[in-house]
């Protein structure tokens, strides 16, 4: 069995859970777009490929595909999860299992009104969003919402372009610097992200870990602690398993009067997943059991309260005198 990770980037730590659960079973190739992304050198092997927007790039992962025998892949980044699911006959045809949810969830995850409008219907509670500045002045006019509001784009990740903010003006500015913004509900709560696997096989919620927000960075967890609510798992799962994701999501949530709400929804591993990991919650080995043809068995919240996690810089030196610098 062979994983290839895509856009490794700088998340090592996914490298190494990978490479731990196949040791004597198989390889973790890797890739990226630069020859500085540190988690690249964690992998048994690597390539160096174009940017996912090249027009040669999907034959270039299916030719490594081939080329490694790769058994399932995956990627660590926004953009690529709708080319792996969009295309996913073409991966399948060379022996390769994309590891993400069909294509139009992912594109729901990745439109923050899509995702509003469904969780909607599905009578799951979230924050009030409006896909135009003149739909919010109307609520706020009438009383729905008020003053301070997120402005966001519809898509985006990693919290660039977000912005809180107070006042008509402030919007009017946002709206003529950026396009596709939308506005939604500032949400004055706890927060909350879970790191969920749902099995590839059984389309069955098998792992959920949950973890109290303490410190954010760059849209990214910085320190949590781990946390319990069959509440809330009850509220994940049935989501999951709704809406038919497959494999590894990331969601956000708030709670505000004992009430929790979804705010959004990422289709593969968060960046704090090492807490999830820390404590216990393999999917990695989630991951392998399903590529390898067994269902994986139910193990939501089995893990500890009470954990933290606290990230801390590591750097990586590595002598590449007489290679082509790619950054």
């Amino acid at each position: 069995m062979n994983i290839l990770i895509l856009s490794a980037g700088t998340r090592d730590k996914v490298v190494q859970y990978f490479k731990k659960e196949l040791t004597d079973k198989g390889r973790v190739v890797a890739t990226d777009c630069s020859n500085l992304a540190p988690a690249v050198y964690e992998a048994d092997a690597f390539y160096l490929v174009p940017r996912i927007t090249a027009p040669d790039y999907l034959d270039v992962v299916l030719g490594i595909c081939e080329k490694e025998k790769i058994t399932g892949v995956f990627s660590l980044i926004d953009p690529e999860l709708s080319l792996l699911a969009k295309e996913r006959e073409r991966f399948l045809a060379v022996g390769t299992t994309p590891i993400v949810s069909d294509y139009d969830l992912v594109e729901t995850c990745f439109d923050k009104y899509r995702m509003f409008e469904m969780l909607t219907k599905m009578q799951i509670p979230t924050a009030k969003c409006y896909a135009d500045k003149e739909s919010f002045y109307k609520a706020e006019e009438a009383g729905e919402i008020s003053y301070p509001v997120f402005v966001k784009p519809v898509r985006g990740s990693a919290s660039i372009h977000i912005n809180k903010v107070g006042s008509k003006k402030e919007i009017e500015v946002l709206c003529d610097l950026y396009d596709d913004l939308m506005i939604q509900e500032y949400m004055d709560g706890t927060e909350y992200g879970a790191d969920v696997y749902v099995d590839m096989l059984s389309g069955k919620c098998t792992d959920i870990f949950v973890k109290k927000k303490i410190k954010m960075r760059a849209g990214e967890t910085d320190k949590s602690v781990s946390f319990k609510d069959e509440k809330l798992f009850a509220l994940i799962r049935d989501f999951a398993e709704k809406c038919g994701f497959r494999g590894m999501i990331d969601i956000d949530i708030f709670e505000i009067g004992g009430v929790y709400y979804i705010s959004e929804v990422n289709p593969r591993f968060g960046g704090g997943y090492p807490h999830a990991y820390g404590c216990g919650v393999n999917m990695a080995a989630a991951v392998a059991r399903n590529l390898s043809g067994q269902e994986n068995e139910v193990r939501i919240g089995a893990y500890r309260e009470g954990i933290c996690m606290m990230k801390f810089n590591e750097v990586m030196i590595r002598d590449m005198v007489g290679e082509e610098i790619v950054p």
